[in-house]
């Protein structure tokens, strides 16, 4: 009897002993197993505050799992502390691979793009109409942004850098707004220092209003020192900058999209064919490139220049070449 007893005790001991191995061998595979196969990748949302339990669910919900035992095995033995954030999953990625990533915060970053040449209004609506970020300044004035930027009486327009900001989804638009107010900051403080000691501005607002004039007059990277010289000649020379974009900048949105004899002769704060010297404000978000080359503009003798129509200009030294470049390139194309 005794032996029996022993005997039936070896087996249940053997049996449990071999349901153990079952389960670790089990446990094992699931956690080196790709949660994702095939092609393509699958984004994973942790909201601030989700639990581990509650991260399982949202897996099961994008049909990648089930909440089973293994899950809850994992979790008690790793103890993950999750980082909120956007997550991507690519082919082959495992459970223990997650939770790593999870661990080390490793979000999935968006791109948003401010464009050279935009004004504020642009960059408001674009950040206004991304969903990916979180609106805090939608009902702000410009006034109230730039207060909260620690920059209190400073027109917004011109202020923020134009370049490619990487963020994780629900980033508030203000954090961006100041990333690139911080950046213009830099880059003019860098461009200013290394001015060249004879351009005729007083200050770095003056360099960021000269910088937003060449951005909008020409998209050729060539052509930017060029046309930066000739509005600092003009500049030194007490001549009128009679530059377009200013006239288009000051016009009310009835502007129609072509400037008239009317228009140039309206005059307003921003009007250089009515006043001398440089506009009030920014007429735009001027890029690094455009507000290096007016640091420094190239040297020359040109005052003049005239779209040839093909995204170039030609430039003059005086007003008869010009005049002449003016028949050839626009009364020439409108007949």
């Amino acid at each position: 009897m005794l032996r029996k007893l022993i005997l039936l005790s070896l087996l249940v001991i053997a049996a449990g002993l071999a349901g153990s191995i079952w389960i670790w061998t089990d446990y094992q595979r699931f956690r080196q197993a790709p949660i994702l196969t095939g092609e393509g990748t699958v984004v994973l949302w942790v909201a601030p505050g989700s639990s581990y339990s509650r991260m399982v669910r949202e897996l099961s919900g994008l049909g990648l799992t089930e909440p089973d035992w293994r899950w809850r095995l994992l979790g008690r033995l790793e103890q993950p502390a999750l980082q909120a954030g956007e997550y991507e999953l690519e082919p082959g990625t495992t459970p223990l691979e997650l939770l790593e990533k999870l661990r080390a915060g490793r979000v999935r970053l968006h791109r948003f793009t401010i464009v050279e040449g935009w004004q504020f209004q642009d960059l408001r609506d674009a950040l206004a109409s991304d969903e990916r970020l979180r609106s805090e300044t939608a009902e702000w004035s410009s006034a109230q942004i730039m207060e909260a930027l620690d920059c209190p009486g400073c027109d917004a327009e011109g202020r923020f850098l134009p370049e490619t900001y990487f963020f994780v989804r629900k980033t508030p638009d203000l954090g961006l707004l100041r990333r690139s107010f911080e950046s213009m900051n830099r880059v003019m403080e860098e461009a200013w220092a290394n001015r060249d000691p004879d351009l005729p501005l007083s200050d770095p607002l003056e360099l960021l209003v000269l910088a937003s004039i060449v951005e909008k007059e020409t998209g050729l990277a060539v052509e930017r020192g060029k046309v930066a010289g000739v509005f600092a000649r003009r500049l030194e020379q007490g001549m009128r900058l009679q530059t377009d974009p200013t006239v288009i900048y000051g016009l009310d949105e009835s502007f129609g999209g072509r400037l008239t004899r009317a228009d140039l002769r309206t005059d307003h704060p921003w009007n250089t064919y009515t006043r001398h010297g440089l506009p009030p404000t920014p007429i735009a978000l001027p890029g690094r490139d455009s507000i290096l080359a007016s640091a420094r503009p190239e040297e020359g003798t040109e005052l003049y220049f005239v779209a040839r129509g093909d995204g170039s200009h030609q430039f003059s030294d005086t007003l008869a070449e010009h005049n002449a470049a003016v028949n050839r390139y626009i009364r020439g194309r409108s007949q």
